[in-house]
């Protein structure tokens, strides 16, 4: 009986190697596809809520895997349904898939010649951030998944999001779109998993943090209102830019003098300031906008707090009327703690231990956050910077010389079913 019992676990393990071994060799041989993938994605950019290309070849890609595909999702979103062949919980994994309006620098073969003109301002559109990769790996990650369904134990949900860098002036969209529409019903979905490429972290890593990995973001606008004069007699007006210069360095003492720093990072910029036409007119208004960037949703409500109570104040001290409206932005990029160690070991298989790094929290934002907002995620970032690049020569994300490694995509594609399997399967 020992020995029937023996030879059983041998047989199962013996089993269960060759089917690891299997998938470790239908995940290697995808690798040039999925390279593939990026380069037409890379090469053809479409903005936020004008994905119309992008998604027509995702839907294809989706449809001749035999999924049940959904399009139009949030204007251009494509989802993806793939049932397991045992019952079980829903996941969905999700890339985001807009471009930019940046103009490409770099000498890559398949560089973006895309243009428009955007707000106004002629320029060019680029994959400046990486999402090309993400639907390449998500693409890839949907291929394997597909012709695996025996070791599938629920349903997986492969979300395309477009208008991550945010909609349109005037339109609705992204991840916030997507889930009031219900794109996390029907089946309903029991985690989300997310990724982002990183043009500062070596290929081969993967970085994590439980619990908030990306802050919050909130945009505003101040508009002041003075009194018009000729600039040789500026006792005549109330003058805008000066009240404009005096608030400016108020909300900077928000975060030098009023945040806890030790709790948590908390960053406030000004992005833009308008006003006047020409150099003797002292003008009648101006304009500031900015961002505001918090990790902790009480620092977040209190810097409110004080904008809307500073902003008017400083104006009046200066005769002016100022008004702020600060947006809904982003919530806090939020990784459930429990399920973010849980996908630890996940990390460790793919990457190796030594690759796998604990980050701290910074302050890009992400509207992966709506979809935390909803159900448990975990959300990590894929290294794709050469490792023969210093770290202080890396272009920067959102810039015209942005570059990415495509040896680093294959981990992502491996990390994805890593979690997949690990999370469904338990």
């Amino acid at each position: 009986m020992k020995h029937l019992f023996l030879t059983a676990i041998l047989l199962v393990t013996s089993t269960l190697g060759y089917a690891q071994h299997g998938l470790d060799k239908a995940i290697n041989n995808i690798e040039s596809k999925v390279i593939e993938w990026r380069r037409d994605f890379h090469e053809n950019p479409e903005l936020s809520n004008r994905e119309f290309k992008t998604a027509k070849k995702i839907a294809t890609h989706l449809n001749a895997l035999g999924m049940e595909v959904q399009t139009g999702v949030a204007h251009t979103g494509v989802v993806g349904i793939l049932k397991g062949k045992q019952p079980g919980k829903v996941l969905a994994l999700r890339a985001d898939i807009d471009a930019l309006p940046v103009t490409e620098r770099t000498n890559v073969p398949f560089r973006s010649e895309v243009t428009t003109n955007f707000n106004g301002i002629d320029t060019g559109v680029m994959h400046a951030c990486g999402h090309d990769t993400h639907i390449a790996i998500l693409m890839g990650v949907a291929e394997i998944m597909s012709k695996n369904t025996d070791k599938i134990k629920g349903t997986i949900k492969f979300i395309f999001q477009p208008a991550e860098e945010g909609a349109p002036s005037g339109e609705e969209g992204g991840a916030k779109l997507m889930v009031k529409e219900g794109v996390l019903k029907n089946p309903d979905v029991d985690a989300i998993f997310g990724l982002h490429i990183s043009a500062g972290n070596d290929v081969g890593t993967i970085s994590y943090k439980p619990a908030g990995i990306m802050a919050a973001v909130n945009s505003f606008e101040i508009n002041i209102t003075g009194k018009q004069s000729h600039g040789s007699t500026p006792w005549t007006s109330i003058d805008p830019i000066m009240a404009s210069v005096k608030i400016i360095d108020g909300l900077q003492t928000l975060i030098s003098r009023e945040a806890p720093l030790t709790t948590e990072a908390a960053v406030l910029s000004i992005g833009k300031i308008t006003s006047g036409v020409r150099s003797n007119i002292i003008p009648e208004s101006a304009q500031i906008i900015g961002t505001l960037r918090t990790l902790d949703y009480t620092m977040q409500a209190q810097i409110h707090k004080r904008m809307k109570e500073m902003i008017p104040a400083i104006a009046k001290a200066y005769r002016a009327e100022a008004v702020v409206n600060i947006d809904e932005g982003y919530p806090i990029t939020y990784n459930d703690p429990e399920l973010t160690n849980q996908m630890l070991a996940s990390f460790e298989k793919t990457a190796g231990k030594d690759n796998v790094r604990l980050m701290k929290a910074i302050t890009g934002a992400e509207d992966f956050s709506f979809f935390q907002k909803e159900v448990p995620g975990v959300y990590f970032f894929l290294g794709g910077k050469p490792t023969s690049t210093a770290k202080q020569n890396a272009a920067p994300h959102h810039t015209p010389d942005f570059f990415i490694d495509e040896s680093g995509m294959l981990l992502g594609v491996k990390t994805f079913i890593q979690m997949s399997l690990d999370y469904l399967n338990q």
